[in-house]
């Protein structure tokens, strides 16, 4: 059986050294923390998605970096494609929360504090990566 694929992109979005991370508010994955973003359309670039999603979501304006990794991990019912970029909130741009239950500003060190979707956790670990180079 082939399993569906979902292709979404998601933003590590930074301020200083700070991550900012969402608790997701609904579906089968509500109450897990995740980086936010969502899907990537037919013919959409995932950076373009990306700024749609955070505008739709979050309510802001944000300014995409470099791609820091794409995460392929398998969920039992679909595989996941996932385009992480590193962004930062645009000038005057503030985030407010649309569709999720919390949010936080996390310090690197306290990036395992919160309970990940286990795609996230992947992300986690190339920001670690990231930051330990």
């Amino acid at each position: 059986m082939t399993r569906k694929t979902i292709r979404v992109t998601a933003a590590i979005i930074r301020s200083g050294d700070l991550i900012f991370a969402t608790q997701r508010g609904y579906g089968e994955f509500k109450d897990g923390w995740e980086f936010p973003g969502g899907k990537i359309e037919p013919g959409e670039r995932p950076k373009d998605a990306l700024i749609r999603e955070i505008r739709e979501e979050l309510d802001a304006d944000i300014l995409v970096g470099k791609l820091l990794t794409r995460v392929e991990y398998d969920y039992p019912e679909f595989h996941l494609s996932m385009d992480c970029f590193w962004a930062e909130l645009a000038p005057g741009s503030e985030l407010k929360l649309k569709e999720h239950e919390a949010a936080r500003w996390l310090e690197p060190s306290e990036l395992d504090l919160v309970d990940w979707l286990p795609a996230d956790i992947e992300v986690v670990r190339a920001i670690c990566d990231y930051l330990s180079d």
